[in-house]
Parts: structure tokens; C-alpha cells; sequence
């Protein structure tokens, strides 16, 4: 066999990223093991394209000589058309958060998002009652959550989307697997009747977002009986974070599913081992940078 290569050319693909701590993150633990890794932005908005082109965009960067990419919102979902190959977790969930190009050339996308999330949950809420807990998102990062909820355990979990669409072919999927008495989906007009006998919920839209900041939902839905997650990372205190701590309400950033998830996929570009324990310093600094 040939031996590893020494050097990486990573990149990340996606819209409104320009703040992402992704290439650092990257770049700090492939110090540690003595690799050259490059990790590149490459934001939809600064290039003039939006969903639709994101499979054209990694052929492109296939062909510029990268090794991996990282997916993230809109095109977890639009780019899995155009890939060779998926992992079991990327099919299973239907998004695509990680990118691998093979020595052949082929690609093969992996959903490392879902694990992330599964993690920091475990570290950050340990313990936490998941009987009841709403879901706000259905995108493909809502996919790889709502399957980490279900696999850690929550007894029914409620799917809510402004598409309401989406919303129920995700809870369909997602009965298909865990059982049709543990998800359903519901109309956003009725997240305040649920959230008001729920025992967590799960934030997974871009809402609150650098680029898109606000609250997902009215102030006035949250109470201090809820624990609330928030999968954004940029800016770790969101809105919905410090208006649910100012309650009461126990609350987990998107920092620790955004190390995770990283964690593995550096593993997937590199095949070294990565420590999530030095990966979550790593944030940490630079969140405070």
C-alpha cells in the first residue's frame, strides 16, 4: 500500500460561513500530529451560487486536488445526488455533512452530525428527561439531530417546520426506523400548546445565526420547566440560549456538536485519531479570540 499522505486540502462549502471556526479547528489538531492541513472556505454567497450548485461545486473541487470536504447548510441534502458513494449513516439520514474523495477519485459522503450531537447531549444534559421533547427544523441538519434524540432514548419527539412538508416526510422516515408511537409531526401553530408540556427542545434551524440572528420562536413560549439545545455555534450564546438561562431553563450551545462532529470527520479526511478533549479547548480559545 501506498503510504498516508502528509498533507490535507480540506475544505468547507456552504452559505453565510465566512466566521466558521471549522479551518482552525481543523488545522490546530492536524498540528498535533505532525500533518500539513489546509482548510479553505468556500461560502456560496461570496461566489454568486446558492443550493443548486453545490454538486457542481465539489466536482470542482475534486478536480482542483482536494482531499475532503464539509457540508453545511443549504447543500446537506442537494449535494447527495451528485456523490459516487454514501455511508450507511449518510443514507440512512439523507444528508451529508462530510465529504471524502477516495484514491480513485470517487466521493463517498458520511454524516458525522448526528454523532456530534449525540455526544454533546451525553457531556452537556446529562441526565436530562427526554419523555417529551419538540423539535424546531427539519432540514439535513434536523435528519442527523432528531435520529441522535431517538437513539438516546427520547420517548416521543415532535417534528416542527415552516415546511410543513418536510416536516412530515422526516417524521415518516424517522417512524419507519424508532416506531411510528415515538415521532410525529405538528404545525408550528401548535408549539406553544406542546412546548407547554415538553420536557426539552431542540433548536436546529439557521435561526440566530451571525447572519441570521433572532429567536426561532416568541419569548413567551419558553418556561423554566424546558431544557433547550441550540445546534448554532456562531455565536455560541444565542438569543434563544440567553433568553432560556434568563428563565431558568438548563441549556446546551452548538459548541460541543460542532467539536464532535468534527472530531470524526477529521478522522474520515485523515485516519488519524483525533482528542476531542483538546478539540473542545481548541474551541473554547477560540471562541474567546
Amino acid at each position: 500500500m501506498p503510504p498516508a499522505p502528509s498533507s490535507y486540502l480540506i475544505g468547507l462549502i456552504g452559505s453565510g460561513i465566512g466566521p466558521s471556526l471549522s479551518p482552525a479547528l481543523h488545522e490546530r489538531e492536524a498540528d498535533h500530529h505532525a500533518l500539513r492541513l489546509l482548510y479553505r472556505i468556500l461560502d456560496l454567497d461570496d461566489l454568486s451560487l446558492d443550493a443548486g450548485d453545490v454538486g457542481e461545486l465539489v466536482h470542482t473541487a475534486r478536480r482542483l486536488g482536494f482531499d475532503g470536504l464539509n457540508i453545511t447548510h443549504p447543500g446537506k441534502q442537494t449535494v447527495i445526488p451528485y456523490l459516487d458513494d454514501l455511508s450507511e449513516d449518510a443514507r440512512v439520514l439523507g444528508a451529508v455533512n462530510t465529504v471524502v474523495f477516495g484514491p480513485d477519485g470517487r466521493s463517498c459522503g458520511h454524516n458525522t452530525d448526528w454523532i456530534g450531537f449525540a455526544k454533546s447531549f451525553a457531556q452537556g444534559l446529562k441526565d436530562a428527561p427526554t419523555r417529551k421533547v419538540v423539535q424546531l427544523g427539519a432540514g439535513g441538519a434536523g435528519a442527523a439531530v432528531a435520529h441522535a434524540m431517538l437513539t438516546l432514548g427520547a420517548a416521543q419527539l415532535t417534528v416542527i417546520d415552516i415546511d410543513a412538508d418536510r416536516a412530515s416526510a422526516l417524521a415518516a422516515e424517522l417512524a419507519a426506523r424508532f416506531g411510528a408511537d415515538r415521532v410525529s409531526a405538528a404545525s408550528p401553530d401548535m408549539l406553544g400548546p406542546l412546548l407547554m408540556t415538553a420536557d426539552g427542545l431542540v433548536h436546529v434551524t439557521p435561526t440566530g445565526m451571525a447572519h441570521h440572528p433572532g429567536l426561532p420562536l416568541p419569548a413567551e413560549l419558553l418556561h423554566p420547566g424546558l431544557w433547550v439545545a441550540d445546534v448554532v455555534y456562531r455565536p455560541l450564546d444565542t438569543e434563544l440560549l440567553i433568553q432560556a438561562r434568563a428563565l431558568g431553563c438548563r441549556t446546551l450551545d452548538g459548541g460541543g456538536m460542532a467539536v464532535h462532529q468534527a472530531a470524526q470527520a477529521f478522522e474520515l479526511f485523515t485516519g488519524c485519531e483525533p482528542d476531542p478533549d483538546r478539540m473542545l479547548a481548541h474551541m473554547a480559545a477560540l471562541v474567546s479570540a
